[in-house]
């Protein structure tokens, strides 16, 4: 099995470009160090850190429905629902929540995985 490093999702919403196109579907990277430490030297995120959201999504998210290019302006022309719905996503796409195991049932020897992410919640993971 390939190492996934693309992700693909669907706006709530939508954004509508000048044209008033809808972008709904697009793809996300996994994020990298620079990722997250570059963005900090912005002047923007230095006088308002609610701006690296902002700046990190417009890195990682590679397409957005049929637009060239994807920047900065982009990501804050958004609406609220969708911009949520990406720092869900980003969360969800670059931290390792899910914790799964193969096992086999042992009656009738069916080979699954199981997600056990539930437990660190429990443990206080």
């Amino acid at each position: 099995m390939a190492f996934k490093t693309e992700f693909e999702f669907e706006l709530p919403r939508g954004f509508v470009d000048e044209n008033g196109t809808l972008h709904k579907r697009g793809v996300m990277r996994l994020a990298t160090a620079a990722d997250e430490i570059l963005p900090m030297r912005d002047q923007r995120v230095q006088q308002n850190p609610g701006y690296l959201t902002i700046i990190l999504l417009a890195r990682v998210i590679t397409k957005l429905g049929d637009l060239r290019a994807l920047d900065t302006r982009t990501i804050e022309k958004l609406f609220t629902a969708d911009l949520a719905f990406l720092q869900n996503f980003y969360r969800q796409v670059n931290e390792l929540e899910k914790f799964t195991v193969k096992t086999t049932c042992p009656k009738c020897e069916h080979q699954y995985e199981a997600d056990l992410s539930f437990l660190s919640e429990t443990v206080g993971g």
